[in-house]
């Protein structure tokens, strides 16, 4: 089977969970790689910059809009259809799911708090909760998608 034929075979919305964890890995990977280089350059955890939050959000809606669009173009038909009850379920587990995946760093970054007093490293650690939350709804999407539901 060819990649094109393997490729219109996907469900429309697993696409979608593929397109936007790739989004919000490589915008983590960004996001990640400015704090980091920033702290490096400081000698200490860098503090919240809101251009760092504004350059994550900009470079994920751009890309999300692009990526969407693209994707809305091959199947149009399946992009303007409602969920169907097993799309509607999948998406309930993988959010239920991801919020216990949101939850664990952001423990550990109030325990970091408590033990190093750091509220710049509490800001980027509850930040990178938030992130690895919505990475892990897209992926266990994927994940029960190709489970079958």
């Amino acid at each position: 089977m060819s990649p094109a034929a393997t490729f219109r075979n996907i469900p429309f919305r697993e696409k979608t969970a593929w397109a936007m964890a790739s989004i919000l890995i490589g915008g983590a990977a960004f996001y990640l790689n400015m704090v980091i280089s920033a702290s490096r350059a400081l000698g200490q955890t860098a503090p919240p910059f809101v251009g760092f939050v504004i350059a994550y959000v900009v470079v994920i809606v751009i890309a999300s809009v692009v990526l969407m669009s693209a994707l809305a173009a091959t199947s149009p038909r399946e992009a303007n259809a409602p969920a169907d009850e097993r799309e509607k379920i999948i998406g309930d587990k993988a959010g239920n799911w991801s919020g216990y995946v949101m939850v664990v760093p952001a423990l550990g970054a109030l325990w970091h708090y408590a033990v190093n007093m750091d509220g710049n490293m509490l800001f980027h650690l509850v930040f990178l909760s938030l992130m690895l939350g919505q990475i892990a709804e897209y992926v266990f999407q994927i994940f029960l998608y190709r489970r079958g539901g």
